[in-house]
């Protein structure tokens, strides 16, 4: 008899002893019973008898995870404070049945680089990681594109990843002209039986490229060449659940393990990368274009200036887009009598209003319920809305500016692929003259006629309790300002009561990152590490006790600083209330050997946080 470790697939119990009369090499995905249930383990070693009863592994499937994956697992385990199930479960093993052929490339190389593009890419190849500083419309793709067809020749693959599958459509139709059917799509929305046939194409070797949002890395890629992560700066690289890993920083690490090189791009880098990594400044886009900016001093509002040049713009054939932060008709109800803010019973956030559905809804735990005519405290009629959002913005301008055909841009609205297929299809054959959204306006998408881009709420993202405020607000300023002006001149309306610190930098992001450098040093990353360790549990008292406890554990780690810990800043979500304690460190290690110290079942670790709130 073989006795085996085992570790149970999206599980977060340790490692688990299990018996069998064949011989079965670390990797293999088998079947297993457990408390009755059939479950999927991963064989991790061989080990000797133990000194308890084990129970017959049931069966050894085809699939399993190779030598480079196992140790990724371990890798994200170790880092992420997770189980080996939990990392198990982001990847997608191999299947012994199929074998990868090496397939020759058939593609046309029609891509032609300027001068200026090609000493980019030099610069790509050249580097085991490197950043490319681009500008919006200075041709990144198109480097990307040629990096993929030389690594391609070499006999090797490509992975392509970028922020979120917003960005895939446009990009997909750019892939698939170039490189045909060599390219695959891979992101959460594919359906099950679609990845079936995809993942039987990448295990055999018919695909050169695996393009898509942060899964797609985890594929069964053999022989990969090059990683590229377009829009590197983006937040939504970050898991928000177990393992709360980044997928930027995993590319990184892959690099590493499986010898191929990786190219980093945004128009505005993070800093953390700008800091580490080399980088190739490309500056200027293909089209000579200028851009005007006005900014105005005004709270969150369409005013009478924005309504004007986007009549203006029209006039002139143009298109114009509006960014707003905030989803739905309005984020607050506020009681103009007593000052009551109406709040989700569930978590302490004020629920933001919806006219069209006439509901009031929280978007934390998605509850709902109707907008109601009288204030719960107070009884009388004065609720009153604040903190403008694209609804009610879009709903405003279609009431003034009634002969423009404008539409909303936001998660409530493209609720899936083909809706976002149709509505940027409709916008560039100019059905549309004006599309309002939130951060989706700024993932990368190509406007072709926008001569005016509105950008609201930068105050509130600049005045976030969160030592990347000053970086994000900028960045999302140039991100949205560069969906604009592509061919012809445009205009940008910028409101903000902040115009020095944005007029300061917008022409200049390189200066405002060597100048954020020096206000982090020795205090935030990338000079020092980051953990937050949250605690959420339906009896706030537990929760609370528990931090508490914690934060006296932590104390006796002097390479470690508890830098502050209490309540969140929402401390309530879906009914658990919730208490954090923030750590810093100058090496990783020492954060991980603290935080492994803690010893509670609410406790949620949280490495390299991107989350303050």
């Amino acid at each position: 008899m073989n006795y085996y470790l085992l570790s149970l697939l999206n599980s977060p119990l340790q490692s688990l002893t299990y018996q069998s009369i064949e011989q079965i090499e670390a990797g293999a995905v088998v079947d297993i019973s457990l408390n009755g249930k059939t479950k999927q383990g991963v064989v991790l070693e061989k080990i000797d008898k133990p000194v308890f009863n084990t129970l017959d592994i049931l069966h050894v499937s085809k699939l399993y995870f190779s030598d480079k994956q196992i140790k990724l697992v371990q890798f994200i385990s170790n880092y992420y404070i997770c189980s080996l199930g939990e990392a198990f479960s982001l990847l997608v093993p191999f299947d012994k049945e199929i074998t990868c052929k090496d397939v020759e490339a058939d593609f046309s190389d029609e891509i032609e680089l300027s001068a200026k593009q090609n000493e980019a890419l030099s610069f790509a190849k050249s580097k085991d990681v490197s950043l490319l500083f681009g500008d919006t419309g200075s041709g990144k793709t198109e480097i990307y594109m040629k990096l993929f067809g030389d690594v391609i020749r070499e006999g090797k693959r490509a992975i392509f990843l970028m922020p979120e599958i917003s960005l895939t459509p446009q990009m997909e139709q750019r892939l698939v002209a170039h490189f045909g059917s060599r390219v695959v799509m891979w992101h959460s929305k594919i359906t099950k039986v679609a990845k079936e046939k995809i993942l039987k194409r990448i295990r055999s070797g018919e695909v050169d490229i695996v393009a898509g949002a942060r899964s797609a890395l985890f594929t069964p890629m053999q022989d990969v060449g090059v990683i590229v992560v377009d829009e590197e700066h983006d937040d939504s690289y970050k898991s928000s659940s177990k393992p709360r890993y980044n997928a930027r920083d995993m590319a990184i690490y892959m690099g590493q393990l499986y010898g191929a090189r990786v190219l980093l791009g945004s128009a505005t880098p993070s800093l953390g990368s700008y800091a580490k990594f080399p980088s190739f400044r490309l500056k200027g886009g293909h089209f000579e274009s200028r851009k005007e900016y006005i900014y105005e001093t005004s709270l969150e509002a369409i005013t009478p200036l924005i309504e004007n040049e986007i009549k203006k713009t029209k006039q002139k054939e143009g298109q114009s887009i509006v960014f707003i932060p905030t989803r739905a008709n309005f984020k607050y109800l506020i009681c103009a009598s007593c000052g009551h803010k109406y709040q989700c019973p569930y978590c302490s956030v004020g629920m933001s209003v919806h006219q069209k559905s006439k509901t009031l809804k929280c978007h934390y735990c998605n509850f709902a319920t109707q907008i109601p005519q009288v204030c719960p405290e107070c009884k009388e009629h004065s609720l009153k809305s604040a903190r403008l959002g694209t609804a009610e913005a879009v709903k405003h301008l279609q009431e003034n500016l009634e002969s423009l055909h404008v539409e909303q841009f936001d998660r409530d609205v493209i609720t899936t692929q083909n809706k976002l297929i149709k509505t940027l299809k409709r916008f560039n054959d100019k059905e549309i003259d004006v599309l309002v959204g939130t951060q989706m306006l700024s993932k990368g998408h190509d406007y072709h006629d926008v001569t005016l881009a509105v950008v609201l709420g930068l105050d509130n993202m600049l005045n976030m309790s969160d030592y990347r405020a000053r970086e994000k607000a900028l960045s999302s300023l140039i991100q949205i300002a560069g969906r604009s002006g592509r061919k012809k001149e445009a205009r940008v309306i910028v409101q903000t009561f902040n115009k020095e610190f944005f007029e300061a930098y917008i022409d200049d992001y390189e200066r405002f990152l060597k100048d954020e450098l020096e206000f982090r040093r020795g205090v935030y990353p990338p000079f020092k590490k980051l953990c937050r360790i949250l605690f959420a549990h339906k009896n706030g008292a537990k929760a609370q006790s528990e931090m508490l406890d914690t934060v006296e554990r932590l104390k006796h780690f002097n390479d470690v600083e508890v830098v502050g810990f209490g309540a969140s800043a929402i401390e309530k979500i879906a009914d658990k209330y919730r208490f954090m304690i923030l750590l810093r460190a100058t090496k990783s290690t020492d954060i991980i050997k603290a935080v492994l110290s803690v010893k509670s079942e609410t406790a949620q670790i949280d490495m390299d946080p991107i989350e303050f709130a």
